[in-house]
């Protein structure tokens, strides 16, 4: 039976004694709950459950309320190798109130998701199945943690060196240089050669090795074996056969008593070697992390009544003013309050070309100023900049666990003590069949098994290539919000696209009017535009700028959602909108139909006007295609993913612009609600991923396999997505499949040479090769190996620091 746990849930809508008597029946319904008390006044409920939080969570909702959750962030030290990543999450996932756990080997952190709970608990549970666990502190940058680690491992491995190098020379020299053998033999002794041997491997194993045994030693009596254990039993066994053959070799076979502390202080050698080039590669793994916080400058020049002061970024506070000199980085998001200059904000965004800022114009904390001189209002500050959200997004799509990782996991969590009992398979069958010494033989591959077999290079596999691909999209634009999207944009078949804003500028102009008998031009236009100013829609906005003049007053002003408007100016009731509002309200259009019709095939969006019940006029609104959509267009084509568009504009418009960029399908005249209904019915022609910028495309973003939001849209538009392009060029579409692809290639690289390592290395260390008359594998020849074979995948997945072509 599972233990009992108690998770305290803090529940959002419960808001009456009905909720709480809602809320209890709900609990009281799930198996595995025993007791649930549910308190209105703290807006939580003590629950009491056996086995997994998930189906409490789904009661809840189910019943229609929500649980607040929160996310927690772990540094782990010891963890070392794919069955380390399991035993954490296992341990992390048993604590009450956890309802996903994802361990990062390499970056070492521990990202929780949590229901309640405490973090403190799952430290202390992690730190109990033999790691250190606590938690993250922002202040303690990945790359200095990475620094010390480097210094640990260089200290360790010089001092290795220095006692491994007389101990490899004494047992091996003879085999270089037979006449060495006998001037050892004739000098110092083979006795006293031995003992020399066993003091300084003995040190090896005391200092430098010490690591393998202070981690894998605990957990080998938890019963829970990781590569540090492999290695510690693997020397250990060399050593104490070795000790054995040195002080007491009437116990062994006398044609057994040969000794091998040279295999235990090399292979110590030899991994820490492994490990230190493993280090500095995966430091290199997390160089857009560290570029990104290189963006933000130290201070900012702020202006106060008593003139300029030099203030630390972290001090700033919303509404003050700092001025801007030339070539200096912008300290903080805010808006122009005077000067005009270009901003370099390709860091940002990806895009090369600076951008001109003027009075009223945003300026992103991090980019570059170039030759003019600015003042700028801070408008947000610390955590809640353009800056700090990205790195957010990226160390969190950096910390995510693929499901392709999911196979590993199922793997690696019997690897080791696979590895051990094939390691005792393969002595006792050497002890059986193999030729005399038998036991000398029995050992070597023994310890060859245990030593190559270790699973690093599993471990690594997937989370390196997540790191490089993710950092390298961030220095693209393109910000991979949720980790799993760079699994699932690999496998998208369709990509739908919205049009205002996406496909086009999103800045449309008032092209044309075509007035009914009649209808005086200018009165009518301001009219209209008096409407439309109170709209945000950007076709609202380019009638509002076209009209010449004050504008008269509105009353009575109504938003129709996917139809238009409603007002009354000047005494007369205005309805301004798409061909559906003027038939709903049962107006005819027939006179300006034609007209209507042309605007269309044009590319324009014909809107029209009604006075007082008639029809009035029918405006043609155009906006302008991006320059890079048929470029990404034809690139998604290229790679074999069809494309779609869906708009709420004429049917007409909507064939004009989608035969103009090369577009497959169409979906137009559909209302906000609508774009998920057509999101859902191209979702049956295969995995879809859905581009969109506008608040009524969060729903239809948060309904695709992957949404993809064009940074410069909403924010709740940005929230719903799964990938955000922050230049908002669609052209990053492309590069974003680009970077899904590239890292997918790479991780399955890195799989097949990990799991292909093992496959093929094991029996040859077991001593397949010598059944044939070949060589019977050294274990220091598997130390090297092993400790290769981590450096491999590191390396492989830092290739990926230029996939995706340029910005």
């Amino acid at each position: 039976m599972s233990a009992q746990n108690t998770a305290r849930l803090n529940i959002a809508g419960l808001n009456c004694a009905s909720c709480v008597r809602r809320a209890e029946t709900a609990l009281s319904k799930v198996p595995n709950v025993t007791e649930a008390h549910v308190n209105l006044a703290s807006k939580s409920a003590d629950v009491h459950y056996d086995g997994a939080l998930s189906p409490v969570l789904d009661a809840l909702r189910g019943a229609g309320f929500g649980v607040e959750t929160q996310e927690v962030l772990l540094d782990v030290e010891g963890a070392s190798c794919a069955s380390c990543v399991g035993r954490i999450e296992k341990a992390a996932l048993a604590q009450p109130g956890v309802m996903a756990a994802a361990m990062n080997l390499a970056s070492g952190q521990l990202r929780v998701q949590m229901a309640g709970g405490d973090a403190g608990d799952i430290a202390r549970a992690v730190t109990d199945a033999g790691y250190h666990a606590r938690a993250h502190t922002p202040d303690t940058p990945q790359e200095d943690r990475t620094e010390a680690e480097l210094r640990s491992l260089r200290r360790d491995l010089t001092l290795a060196v220095v006692l491994t190098l007389p101990v490899f020379i004494l047992a091996m020299g003879g085999h270089l240089i037979p006449a060495f053998h006998h001037w050892i033999a004739m000098t110092i002794g083979d006795t006293a050669n031995n003992i020399i041997q066993f003091v300084l491997t003995s040190a090896v194993l005391v200092g430098p090795g010490r690591r393998f045994y202070r981690h894998g030693v605990p957990l080998l009596l938890h019963g829970a074996p990781d590569m540090n254990a492999l290695v510690a039993m693997g020397t250990f066994a060399a050593w104490a056969y070795s000790t054995v053959a040195t002080f007491a070799p009437g116990l062994l076979p006398e044609g057994a008593r040969g000794v091998y502390f040279e295999a235990a202080a090399v292979i110590v050698t030899l991994i820490l070697l492994g490990r230190l080039l493993e280090a500095r590669a995966k430091g290199r793994t997390g160089a857009a992390i560290k570029a990104l916080m290189g963006l933000r400058p130290d201070t900012a020049r702020v202006l106060t009544d008593a003139g300029e002061i030099d203030r630390p970024v972290a001090e700033l506070q919303v509404g003050d003013i700092i001025r801007l000199r030339p070539g200096e980085r912008i300290a903080t998001d805010g808006e122009v309050t005077g000067g005009d200059s270009y901003v370099d904000e390709s860091m940002i965004t990806g895009e090369p070309v600076p951008v001109q800022k003027h009075l009223g114009a945003p300026v992103t904390g991090g980019t570059i100023n170039g030759q003019g001189t600015l003042t700028y209002r801070a408008t947000r500050v610390g955590s809640d900049t353009v800056l700090a959200r990205i790195i957010d997004m990226v160390q969190a799509a950096q910390g995510a666990k693929l499901p392709i990782q999911g196979m590993v996991d199922r793997i690696t969590a019997w690897f080791v003590p696979a590895v051990m009992a094939a390691a005792a398979l393969t002595v006792v069958l050497w002890l059986i069949f193999g030729p005399d010494p038998a036991l000398t033989f029995a050992l070597v591959a023994g310890v060859s098994v245990l030593i190559i077999a270790c699973p690093c290079a599993m471990g690594l596999a997937t989370p390196t290539s997540i790191m490089v691909g993710t950092g390298r999209a961030a220095e693209l634009g393109v910000l991979f919000r949720k980790g799993d999207a760079l699994q699932s944009l690999h496998e998208v078949a369709v990509v739908a696209f919205d049009k205002t804003g996406t496909l086009t500028e999103g800045k449309p102009a008032l092209t044309s009017v075509a007035l009914a008998d009649g209808v005086d031009r200018d009165a009518l236009l301001r009219q209209v535009a008096a409407v439309e100013a109170l709209s945000e829609h950007p076709i609202a906005r380019a009638i509002a700028d076209a009209a010449k003049g004050p504008l008269p007053t509105v009353d009575g002003f109504q938003s129709i959602t996917g139809y238009g408007l409603r007002g009354t100016v000047q005494g007369a009731d205005l309805l301004v909108g798409a061909e559906r509002l003027m038939l709903r309200e049962g107006i005819e259009i027939a006179a300006l139909a034609p007209a209507a019709a042309d605007l269309a095939r044009t590319g324009a969006t014909p809107v029209f006007a009604a006075v007082n019940g008639q029809l009035a006029a029918v405006l043609g609104v155009s906006d302008t295609v991006k320059p890079s959509a048929r470029a990404a267009i034809a690139a998604l084509h290229a790679q074999g993913v069809k494309t779609a568009m869906i708009t709420g504009d004429t049917q007409a418009t909507a064939d004009a612009i989608a035969a103009d960029l090369g577009i497959d399908h169409v979906v137009a005249g559909v209302l906000p609600e609508g774009k998920v209904a057509a999101v859902q019915d191209l979702m049956s022609h295969g995995k879809l991923a859905f581009v969109g910028d506008g608040i009524n495309d969060a729903p239809a973003l948060a309904r695709a396999d992957v949404g993809i939001a064009i940074g410069t849209g909403t924010d709740v538009a940005i929230e719903a997505a799964d990938v955000v392009l922050m230049s908002g060029d669609v052209g990053g579409v492309e590069r974003a499949f680009a970077i899904s692809h590239a890292t997918l290639r790479n991780i399955r690289q890195n799989l097949f040479w990990a799991f292909g390592y093992n496959v093929l290395l094991i029996p040859v260390a077991a001593g397949a090769l010598y059944i044939f008359g070949g060589p019977l594998l050294s274990p220091m020849l598997a130390a090297g190996a092993m400790a290769l074979s981590s450096v491999f995948v590191v390396t492989n997945a830092l290739r990926l620091r230029r996939a995706g072509g340029t910005a």
